[in-house]
């Protein structure tokens, strides 16, 4: 879709606002850190059944709620501390979620005494990504995010399923699914604009 402005990019970011700020300046950049990677996994679990403008829209209100994803304090959060954040109005108030974001920061600790976060969810990076040319063609899941959603969950992990999972490696540039012809395509770093791995 080509904007307001003559740029060519995916059809969700084709206006002016939160939506074309996140497409243009993160969506499809890899992440670096034990926290930034949290973050991410927290909010495409809260997103779950909901818009994803929801979500950014309340990004600030989550990183004060969870400590600025700090896995040490979150890991400590007990009972009380979840009631109060079901009565926090600048998040998602769903008590599965908010209680999923503890365990997975009790398993991101775990990891540590292994090969950590970064790189356990790295090391589910494709072989070549999607080259898709219309939303139609952009998969929701993949075998690799089905396989890291079942070794995130072996590891004790909740909220991780398949499709968030792809969520997940789309944000973060493990694949990259900006259409083809969209000006963010190919510049993650990690793989071109026709594919393949750089």
């Amino acid at each position: 879709m080509i904007g307001d402005d003559g740029v060519a990019r995916c059809p969700w970011a084709g206006t002016p606002g939160t939506m074309r700020d996140y497409h243009d300046t993160e969506w499809g950049l890899p992440v670096h850190g034990e926290s930034a990677l949290f973050e991410r996994i927290t909010l495409e679990a809260f997103q779950s059944g909901l818009s994803w403008r929801i979500i950014l829209d309340k990004r600030e209100g989550f990183r004060r709620a969870f400590a600025g994803f700090d896995a040490d304090a979150v890991a400590e959060f007990d009972p009380p501390r979840v009631d109060d954040l079901m009565q926090d109005a600048s998040i998602v108030r769903n008590r599965r979620k908010i209680e999923a974001c503890l365990v997975n920061a009790r398993a991101i600790l775990a990891l540590r005494e292994q090969e950590g976060l970064e790189a356990f969810v790295g090391s589910f990076r494709p072989a070549r990504t999607p080259t898709p040319r219309f939303l139609t063609e952009v998969p929701t899941v993949s075998p690799e995010s089905t396989a890291l959603s079942k070794a995130l969950k072996k590891r004790g992990f909740s909220f991780v399923g398949p499709t968030t999972m792809h969520a997940l490696m789309e944000a973060v540039g493990l694949v990259d699914t900006h259409l083809v012809g969209c000006h963010r395509r190919g510049t993650s770093g990690l793989w071109n604009a026709e594919g393949l791995p750089c």
